[in-house]
């Protein structure tokens, strides 16, 4: 059978803003020619929601070719000016709700469990919002309030740069997450003031001291949306031990990341790499956090993802290689859609 899955991350707003068509919404709804999510892949994978992020890109752009040597540490490219990550939030916006009205009912804007619940009752692909690096929103949180009341309900403070909040890790590898300092003054406010409001706090791309910083401060589950095993794949961007018990004791959720680079041993962003290493990190995960604290968070449309996943469609593969590592279908229902249920009804509401 194929099990309905939520997802923790994917880029799929952003991709679409990058197609020079006169109608990008259409490109979703109809089925893309390329990337990896379009309502009709979705459907066919089990897809019935996820996590969309908003973000602008970087000045500088990143360097596939790192990827080719033993080792890399590419530079941490300069904090995007606001006005031009607004701008950049504002269009992905702009094409959600295109397609929302576009989609006769089959898309919708969801703020609340309850209405992801709704929303697979009815066979609708519910979309929660995500802002991946804050650059948008400014010191008094003012901009906060706005893409609150717009949908935002989960956010990362930085992406793979420095905002005003924090400052990320580097695609770097092998690398240890404790690449600088921890959070601003500015950034403190922001994880208090997204408590408040009930929006998840995504400690992916935080460097080390940033993640103890929100640990000191936060009152919600700690939750990486899409991060894997430093133990497993030694990348800046992966978890250590430590952190990962501090999630364990939370009650947290790690979301695992379906791109090579932070699932090979060597640290590769190729498609030529086999389920297993997707599996392992799957089955390392479970026994450091428990059954309940494990999910997807697939990176799509952001990352080269292993040949056998292919895009959504090929969601299904993964449940299936984990049923034959021995892993049961109730187990599997809450890998790919309870989980992250839980947290969302813990962290938003």
């Amino acid at each position: 059978m194929t099990i309905s899955f939520f997802d923790g991350h994917n880029d799929a707003l952003f991709r679409l803003a990058g197609y020079d068509h006169p109608a990008p919404e259409q490109l979703f709804l109809a089925g893309r020619p390329d990337g990896h999510i379009d309502l009709p892949r979705a459907r066919r994978g089990g897809m019935i929601g996820g996590f969309f992020a908003l973000y602008a890109e970087s000045a500088t752009g990143l360097d596939f070719s790192i990827f080719e040597g033993d080792s890399y540490c590419a530079p941490l490219p300069p904090e995007v000016p606001r006005a031009t990550a607004w701008d950049a939030m504002a269009r992905q916006i702009a094409i959600l709700n295109r397609l929302i009205a576009a989609s006769d009912g089959a898309v919708r804007l969801c703020r609340t469990a309850t209405e992801i619940d709704a929303a697979r009752a009815g066979g609708q692909l519910a979309i929660v919002l995500h802002v991946e690096g804050a650059e948008a929103i400014d010191e008094d949180l003012v901009m906060l309030d706005i893409l609150y009341k717009l949908g935002l309900r989960s956010l990362g403070p930085v992406l793979s740069r420095p905002t005003r909040f924090a400052e990320g890790v580097p695609m770097a590898f092998p690398a240890s997450p404790d690449t600088g300092p921890g959070l601003t003054k500015a950034g403190e406010r922001l994880v208090r003031a997204c408590n408040a409001k009930g929006i998840m706090i995504d400690l992916s791309h935080l460097n080390e001291s940033g993640f103890w910083d929100v640990v000191r401060l936060s009152d919600a589950p700690l939750v990486a949306t899409h991060s894997n095993l430093h133990s497993l794949c030694p990348s800046s961007r992966n978890l250590t031990d430590r952190q990962l018990d501090a999630i364990r004791d939370s009650d947290g959720l790690v979301g695992i990341n379906l791109a090579t680079c932070f699932l090979r041993d060597d640290g590769k962003m190729t498609a030529e790499t086999p389920m297993d290493p997707l599996l392992d990190h799957f089955l390392g995960l479970i026994e450091r956090l428990g059954e309940e604290r494990v999910a997807l968070g697939s990176d799509f449309d952001g990352a080269i993802v292993p040949e056998a996943v292919r895009d959504v469609a090929g969601v299904p593969a993964i449940f299936e290689g984990l049923r034959a590592r021995g892993l049961d279908d109730p187990l599997l229902v809450k890998l790919a859609f309870g989980n992250w249920m839980r947290i969302i009804r813990t962290t938003i509401g």
